[in-house]
Order: C-alpha cells, then structure tokens, then sequence
C-alpha cells in the first residue's frame, strides 16, 4: 500500500493544518510519518525514523513522532526526553488506541488528524505556547515505500 496513494496532496494539506492547528497551542514540535511496511518493532523504528528527521534538534527537546505503517498495521507515538519527562509508562497509548478504529475502516488520515488534535490538547498543559514561539520543524508529513513494487 503505497502512502502517496492515500495522502494526496490534498489529504496531506489537511494533516499539516491539523499540525498547524495543533502547535498553535503548544510550543511541542510535531511529525507524522507514514510508511507501507514497519521492519520490526514498530516503537524502535519510530525512534529510528525520529533520529532520520533530526527531531532531537528542538530547543527544548519537546519532539513528537506520530508514526504509522499502513500494511503492517503498526503505529507508535513517541516523544524526545523533554516530553518524556512529564510522560508515565502507556502515557501515548490512548492516542494511539483512539487512532486504530480509524485504520480499520481505511480513515487514515481522519486517524491521524483526531491523533494530531488530541497530542496537541495534552501538550498545552505541559508546553504551553510562549508570545515568541518558533516553528523549530516543518510540519509535512514524511513518507516513505519500503516495499519493492513489480
């Protein structure tokens, strides 16, 4: 399943101002990453693909990956070490858990933008934006195809 078939550009516009939306009240930095296929454990390769994306530059180390492999049927939500300062164990598993009656339906992307506004609520609390906030990360959906097409 190739991710560009299911986030168009259009759908792609959508995430990005849920993003968008969603820092307006936080200064947390966040990415969402769709891939087909998730070589192994889905939380290793979010921390890979987290280090791909050089989120552990922020300021405040307040990074957070929504990740989301669609034929393997893997997704995790992690944070950088600000963020896992204020986080318990499951502390994204309710994220996660609201996003997959979503994926089971083919909703997608509606998955990951309730996933992108709920993420955004609970960091106000603990990040709330400041009067000179920057946006330290681009807001695009990063993708990727890692199974070979014939």
């Amino acid at each position: 399943m190739n991710p560009e078939s299911i986030f168009t550009p259009v759908v792609q516009s959508l995430v990005e101002t849920a993003i968008k939306a969603a820092e307006a009240h936080t200064s947390c930095e966040l990415r969402v990453h769709i891939e087909d296929e998730c070589p192994g454990d889905p939380l290793d390769r979010a921390a890979f693909i987290f280090a791909e994306l050089q989120m552990h530059k922020t300021e405040l180390r307040n990074g957070i990956l929504i990740y989301v492999a669609l034929e393997s049927r893997k997704t995790a939500i992690i944070g950088d070490v600000g963020i896992n300062m204020h986080a318990e164990s499951g502390y994204w598993d309710h994220i996660r858990d609201a996003m997959l009656p979503f994926f089971v339906n083919g909703k997608y992307p509606e998955g990951i933008v309730t996933a992108v506004e709920m993420v955004g609520h609970k960091m106000k609390a603990h990040y709330p934006v400041s009067h000179n906030d920057i946006n330290e990360l681009p807001n695009t959906i990063s993708m990727r195809q890692n199974k070979k097409t014939t």
